[in-house]
């Protein structure tokens, strides 16, 4: 062979191994980026969390602007590890379908590392206790969803366990809770988190005092369909209604897919409590008209968020309701990590 054709075969030889090492290799790396899972962050023992209304009256209408920096500061790690699963859950769900097992169990993974650690078993202060009802709200959701998918039964039933006897400790702090928190959006959020949580190890006891607290909030609507706890919230008032109906709406889909209907209770006050909602966020007229003060939606202090109506997803599903779809479809998707997420993937909208 001539010294020029040993040189082409040569060429030749080259670029077809490169081809080959830059198809396969590129192969190779992307199936191992889809089955790396991120290390879970460190977990919490100990949640210490001071009151954003700290010296406000017992309306807690008055924000302290100190004091909910240094709430935002201790509730940091655990909202950004609540986040970090709903975006893991987001990715999954968009995901084909045969990358969904190994997404799944390694958001299962992470949280084990908590569940492991007991994490969250030292709520020092009673706002820790009042807000942390939200969180597990989240976390049980998350696991909810990857549990579909997953493949980790040890990983799943430790994780269970866990949020158990979080929920557990709940229950038997709401039963002794302040008077006016006792009937308000922190109640109902607790209640998802057992409705989520019970869902998990089909716990009768747990959905039933989930079943009681979501009844329980949703009845203590007033005929307009105003909640009488967030309307003492003065500016916050429009704020807090929105608030309350994340957790009591999807509490009653998931209640209701677990063989419990309960959205027509107390002469459909789910449906008067969104629409009332809904209603006001054009001027929020009907809420000053109660309060006395201009809401924080409307007087430059606060904007509406798209995860203000996240819920919408879970109530659409529940119902058709022409309003509610008006509010949802131009802002879609809708998501909030407390509720898991992604709503419109998660409800498939």
């Amino acid at each position: 062979m001539g010294s020029n054709a040993l040189k082409g075969f040569e060429t030749g030889a080259l670029f077809i191994g490169l081809s080959f090492a830059v198809l396969f290799g590129a192969g190779a790396a992307a199936a191992q980026d889809t089955s790396t899972c991120a290390p879970a962050p460190s977990p919490i023992q100990s949640l210490s969390v001071q009151s954003r209304y700290e010296g406000s009256d017992a309306s807690r209408a008055t924000l302290n602007k100190d004091a909910q920096a240094k709430a935002e500061i201790s509730l940091k790690p655990l909202d950004d590890f609540l986040r970090d699963l709903a975006e893991g859950l987001e990715t999954l769900l968009k995901s084909e379908m045969s990358q969904r097992p190994d997404q799944a169990d390694c958001l299962i993974r992470q949280l084990a590392v908590w569940a492991e650690a007991d994490a969250l078993s030292d709520l020092s202060t009673q706002t820790a206790q009042l807000t942390i009802g939200a969180r597990l709200a989240g976390l049980a959701i998350v696991t909810g969803q990857a549990a579909q998918f997953a493949t980790d039964e040890q990983g799943l039933e430790t994780v269970g366990v866990w949020l158990s006897r979080r929920v557990g400790e709940q229950m038997k702090f709401w039963e002794q809770a302040p008077k006016g928190a006792a009937s308000g959006n922190l109640r109902a959020w607790a209640g998802l988190a057992a409705t989520a949580t019970a869902e998990l190890g089909n716990d009768i006891v747990m959905r039933s005092w989930a079943i009681w607290s979501t009844t329980y909030v949703l009845c203590s609507a007033n005929p307009d369909g105003s909640l009488p706890q967030e309307m003492t919230r003065g500016k916050f008032a429009l704020h807090y209604q929105l608030y309350a109906l994340a957790p009591l709406v999807t509490s009653v889909l998931l209640l209701e897919q677990q063989g419990t209907p309960i959205a027509d209770q107390c002469d459909q006050a789910l449906k008067r409590a969104v629409h009332f909602a809904l209603s006001d966020l054009e001027d929020g007229a009907q809420t000053e008209a109660m309060t006395g003060q201009v809401q924080s939606f409307f007087d430059g202090s606060a904007e509406l968020g798209k995860h203000h109506l996240a819920w919408l997803e879970a109530y659409l599903t529940l119902t058709s309701d022409p309003m509610a779809e008006d509010f949802a479809a131009p802002r879609r998707p809708l998501s909030f990590s407390k509720l898991g997420g992604n709503q419109t993937l998660i409800w498939d909208r």
